[in-house]
């Protein structure tokens, strides 16, 4: 595919993808969603993903030009959008078996949140904010916010959110724990590259492990978290890595994992 709407590159075990329609304040247009979910699915040999945004903006939320009047707006169906295009891409996100570091600039509003707070590391200049913008325009929070927000911030700061629209600074983000980390304007990229490139020479198979029970882990009971515990530690046990961890404890040496 050739990519119009983003920047996809690959430099040794770290994968980027840039939004790059700055113009547009990197809205989701039907084009980037496809694009993104197509660089998602090119991977190969990728050890974390890395997540950011050109302009002044990392992404504004879906892209309204799209229905320009009016008329373009009778009868549309905002479900069939999610269906087709938005669950698609955060699905994509949550569903990779490598770790996503995410670096957001400016607003990160609507869909725009949903996608950044859909990734693992999560680091915001100061000056960026996220914005729940739904309910300005009479829609539910989606692609995923309805999941996402009430177990990273809790029931009642979530519904703040959705329901006033209200935008929450980097700094306020943190405290609630939102985000991993707020960090200085022009220290995003280098901390969020810095934090790629620490993944990228990790124990892949058991970040991909960590990711899947970490996410389980809210859903499951007491008993069926134990043993789902047990069953992805058995998985970790088997890899190589593991066996280079225990050589290097023992060694006293740094481990030099290879993602296998």
């Amino acid at each position: 595919m050739n990519y119009q709407n983003i920047i996809f590159e690959k430099e040794g075990a770290v994968a980027s993808i840039i939004l790059d329609k700055a113009p547009r304040l990197n809205s989701l247009s039907r084009e980037m969603i496809e694009e993104i979910i197509d660089a998602l699915s090119r991977l190969e040999e990728a050890r974390v993903l890395l997540l950011a945004a050109n302009g002044r903006a990392f992404c504004c939320g879906a892209d309204l030009s799209e229905g320009s009047t009016m008329e373009d707006w009778s009868g549309f169906d905002a479900g069939a959008g999610l269906e087709s295009h938005l669950n698609p891409l955060v699905d994509a996100i949550v569903s990779l078996k490598i770790p996503v570091v995410c670096a957001v600039n400016g607003a990160a509003a609507g869909a725009g949140a949903s996608v950044a707070l859909a990734c693992d590391i999560v680091i915001a200049a100061r000056s960026a904010y996220f914005l729940q913008a739904f309910v300005g325009i009479g829609l539910i929070p989606d692609a995923g916010a309805n999941w996402t927000l009430p177990r990273l911030a809790g029931k009642a700061r979530a519904l703040g959110m959705m329901l006033l629209g209200d935008r929450i600074e980097a700094e306020q983000a943190e405290r609630w724990g939102l985000i991993w980390k707020c960090v200085e304007d022009e220290q995003l990229m280098t901390v969020a590259t810095d934090y790629a490139c620490r993944l990228g020479a990790g124990p892949t198979q058991t970040y991909g492990l960590i990711r899947r029970a970490a996410r389980l882990g809210l859903e499951l009971g007491w008993a069926e978290t134990l043993a789902m515990e047990r069953e992805c530690q058995r998985s970790a046990s088997r890899t190589k890595d593991f066996q280079e961890g225990v050589s290097a404890f023992l060694e006293k040496r740094p481990a030099r994992f290879n993602g296998r």
